[in-house]
């Protein structure tokens, strides 16, 4: 079966003056024989019936099931960080990157939505007008979580919180980095790289910037001593420097910076002087 608001590989069935209609291939079982549009502007000039394309199904201004090669911000079983582009006596409607905005009915909406300001949105199926919209409650639409901790995501930024900054992890599930363990400039809809901290009972999940435990010391270590040698073979920090003056240098916080001191020296690749450091 097709799925609406997903991707599909589908195969080119037939062309029309439109576009050209897929249906899934010969080895899928669809009792249905459903084919749907592409239309012409998403087809290459090297497109022939039976080439298998890679698709995202979603519906056209009339509601009709519409194949596209553009690429959605998130599919269905997803969660997105978007802006709202038009408000309406129904709603609202939100970008996410294709040709027709994703619709958020004024239920969906925890508090009413502002044109220009983004949102944290789940997009589901709504079985009722069978095509792809948005909510803001969020809960009933969350994945159970498959990660563990220790493991590297792709994460995006969204809001603060009073602890620090709510993200985005793998467009599945939301993860909170607490606000003093950023030592990095961080800014809403911001894409990065995390690193999941702890995966706690009552189901949240927090989330770090930098690797935990010796792999992050290790790193840590490392950068310090490419810092040293750039600088000559010596720099003026030590274990009494302001949190501040270590952030501007390495970018760093002052308990990594130690951590990564005591890893060299312990290495004897360092020397330790009363205000600096040497190789």
């Amino acid at each position: 079966m097709i799925q609406l608001g997903k991707y599909n590989h589908l195969v080119i069935r037939r062309f029309t003056d439109f576009g050209a209609y897929l249906s899934l291939p010969a080895h899928t079982q669809d009792p249905l024989q459903e084919e749907v549009l592409i239309p012409k502007r998403y087809l290459s000039p090297e497109a022939a019936i039976g080439q298998e394309l890679r698709v995202f199904v979603y519906t056209d201004s009339e509601d009709r099931p519409v194949a596209t090669t553009e690429t959605p911000t998130a599919q269905v079983g997803e969660l997105a960080y978007l802006p709202v582009v038009s408000t309406s006596r129904l709603g609202a409607f939100v970008d996410w990157n294709l040709s027709k905005d994703l619709f958020v009915p004024f239920s969906e909406q925890k508090r009413k939505f502002v044109k220009g300001e983004y949102y944290l949105v789940a997009i589901y199926l709504d079985t009722q007008s069978n095509r792809p919209v948005a909510t803001t409650h969020l809960n009933k639409h969350l994945q159970p979580c498959t990660l563990d901790e220790g493991d590297e995501v792709s994460i995006q930024i969204t809001d603060t919180t009073p602890l620090g900054w709510q993200v985005i992890i793998e467009r599945q599930w939301l993860g909170l980095v607490y606000e003093n363990e950023v030592f990095q400039p961080l800014r809403p809809g911001q894409h990065t790289t995390g690193f999941i901290k702890k995966l706690r009972e009552d189901g949240k999940i927090d989330v770090a910037l930098r690797p935990q435990g010796y792999g992050a010391i290790e790193g840590a270590a490392k950068q310090l001593y490419q810092a040293i040698v750039a600088n000559g073979g010596v720099l003026y920090l030590t274990d009494k420097s302001a949190p501040e003056e270590i952030y501007q240098v390495l970018q760093m916080s002052k308990k990594v910076f130690k951590q990564a001191v005591g890893a060299l020296y312990k290495q004897g690749a360092i020397r330790l002087k009363n205000d600096r450091i040497e190789l």
